[in-house]
This record gives C-alpha cells, structure tokens and sequence, in this order.
C-alpha cells in the first residue's frame, strides 16, 4: 500500500532496524555525558579531530563503538606516557 507521495511503507523489519540506530549512534549530549564531560568538551575534541564524528544535517553523531575505541586508546596512550 502506497504512503504519502506513493512512497512504500517500510516492512517491520526495516523499523526494527531503524529503531536499533539510536543505540549505536549517539549525540553530543550522549557522548559528553558517557565521558563525563562538557558538551563543548565533546564540540572541542571533534573540531580537533581528535574524536570521530559525523554531521547529520546540522547536528554530530557518534558511532558509540568508535568512541569507545577512541577512549581505550587514549587510555592506553596515558598509561605508556611515564609523565
């Protein structure tokens, strides 16, 4: 059955996928809290490329896996720095 504009209803697999996309892909707001950070922290590390993100429209996104990865190897960075 055609929707608006005689586009095709997505099947119920399809929304079960799209509903899964906020558990992978954060916001700023998610990623600040996650770090316990400043949301102009997160704004701070992403304009030095420092942290991995992508623009949806005119808001960031986060792959949840890349900022974790992100995290250990800062994590790791520091504990190989003897200072």
């Amino acid at each position: 059955m055609p929707g608006v504009y005689g586009c095709k209803l997505l099947p119920k697999t399809a929304n079960t996928t799209i509903r899964q996309v906020p558990k992978i892909l954060l916001t700023t707001q998610q990623v600040a809290r996650y770090l316990k950070v400043d949301k102009f922290t997160v704004y701070r590390l992403v304009a030095q490329k420092k942290l991995p993100a992508f623009r949806v429209g005119n808001q960031w996104r986060f792959k949840k896996s890349m900022v974790e990865a992100w995290l250990s190897d800062n994590l790791n960075l520091q504990d190989k720095d003897p200072h």
